[in-house]
């Protein structure tokens, strides 16, 4: 059967319009640009997005762009991929309403649709450090003394660190569920004297609870439930 032509030009725009959103909504490692007719969309093709709802005159919006920028690829390229967008809230008020955005830069991480608000630090690449926590595994297993030391490195200074050292993973387990979002959780495995004495304790099971920001850490011996 042979369509009239204009079913064929209207089909052909269709499809043409269709494909340039497709486009816009890769996690190529570039901050996206969000409007009120692809917001919705880019917030359920992606399960972590942080969204920046910015205005063109604001100066703190103007030195947090090239910010985005730059830690966009690096965040694109995790195992777990965050993407980075912006919203011109200044433009798209209904947009900033629905959000609840009442001053410049509001930014929002949204996992797996659900928002929540980031307070996190600006700069590029502590920024990245900080985002990395809501994409790491729930707990970390740590094998040998040079782990350990990768992951309280990795962790940074943001979020207290437990580690669990010769403890049941479902003690673990069950805290890093409740606190996902607040804290690093890991199970030592397999560690030497050496990081006894670097970790302050002298019998196992111990939990170990590092608070970078505070330069300070405690060790509980238990009871454990789990």
């Amino acid at each position: 059967m042979r369509l009239p032509m204009i079913i064929l030009l209207v089909l052909t725009i269709w499809k043409a319009g269709n494909g340039s959103r497709a486009n816009e909504l890769k996690a190529d490692g570039k901050v996206l640009e969000l409007d009120e007719s692809n917001f919705d969309s880019a917030i359920s093709s992606f399960d972590y997005i942080l969204v920046d709802f910015y205005a063109p005159w604001c100066g703190h919006c103007k030195r947090l762009s090239p910010q985005l920028d730059e830690a966009a690829p690096v965040l694109a390229g995790l195992k777990e991929p965050i993407v980075l967008a912006k919203v011109n809230a200044d433009k798209f008020t209904r947009l900033a309403s629905k959000h609840d955005i009442d001053g410049y830069p509001t930014l929002k991480f949204f996992m797996h649709g659900v928002p929540m608000e980031y307070n996190g630090p600006r700069k590029a690449d502590l920024l990245v450090q900080y985002l990395k926590k809501f994409v790491a595994p729930d707990v970390s297993i740590l094998s040998s003394d040079s782990a350990i030391n990768d992951f309280v490195e990795a962790a940074g200074t943001f979020f207290p660190i437990y580690i669990g050292f010769g403890l049941n993973e479902t003690v673990i387990s069950n805290l890093a569920v409740k606190y996902k979002k607040k804290a690093w959780f890991s199970v030592a495995k397999d560690f030497s004297d050496d990081a006894m004495m670097l970790y302050d304790f002298d019998k196992v099971p111990s939990l170990v609870a590092l608070h970078p920001s505070y330069k300070q850490q405690s060790v509980f011996y238990g009871p454990f439930e789990g």
